[in-house]
């Protein structure tokens, strides 16, 4: 049986850092090539990233959001090409502004049907969320690591609201031994 840790894939990296002063998105948006401004639906300006693939958002205080990255290396990557191009509109930014990573989405992969009503009451009503008509996961919040996870029925799983990549290895051995203590894990 593969070890469900070897089959964590990073969806989704999130990560802020700001520039430190205010910007007239108006302006930028004009001036860089491949913004995406509209305030009346968003109130950020949205540059997009190819290598590596990435969104950032831009708002008018100076702060930015990344999404959509694979990675932590990603993450930085891109906002150092978003910091190059702001540089390159004359808007002052420092050196090496501080990038916090906010949230980590994974999946993983425990490579067995799950039974989830039975995981639900194995694991207790406290940590857990699942009413299968209006969503078809079981939500299990752990206190350590500090993160969501969601099960489905396919043994599938997405893991959210990690703040490093071990936060998910964690999360899935948690999940395992649980499981495994409780005969779930078939």
């Amino acid at each position: 049986m593969t070890d469900p840790t070897d089959t964590i894939n990073i969806e989704n990296v999130v990560a802020s850092t700001g520039i430190g002063q205010e910007l007239d998105l108006q302006s930028v948006a004009m001036d860089l090539e491949g913004a995406d401004y509209d305030p009346e639906q968003f109130p950020g300006l949205v540059y997009r990233t190819q290598n590596p693939k990435s969104a950032a958002l831009i708002f008018r205080s100076g702060k930015i959001v990344c999404t959509g990255a694979k990675s932590t290396d990603d993450v930085h990557e891109s906002l150092n090409i978003v910091f190059d191009k702001l540089r390159e509109l004359k808007i002052q930014v420092e050196d090496d502004p501080e990038i916090t990573v906010q949230n980590i989405v994974t999946s993983a992969d425990l490579g067995k049907n799950l039974n989830l009503n039975a995981i639900a009451i194995g694991l207790g009503l406290e940590n857990i969320e699942y009413e299968p008509e209006q969503f078809p996961g079981l939500v299990y919040r752990l206190d350590e690591p500090k993160v969501v996870a969601l099960l489905f029925g396919s043994g599938k799983l997405v893991i959210t609201g990690g703040k490093k990549p071990e936060d998910a290895k964690h999360a899935v051995e948690v999940i395992t031994d649980r499981l495994s203590e409780l005969g779930l894990l078939g």
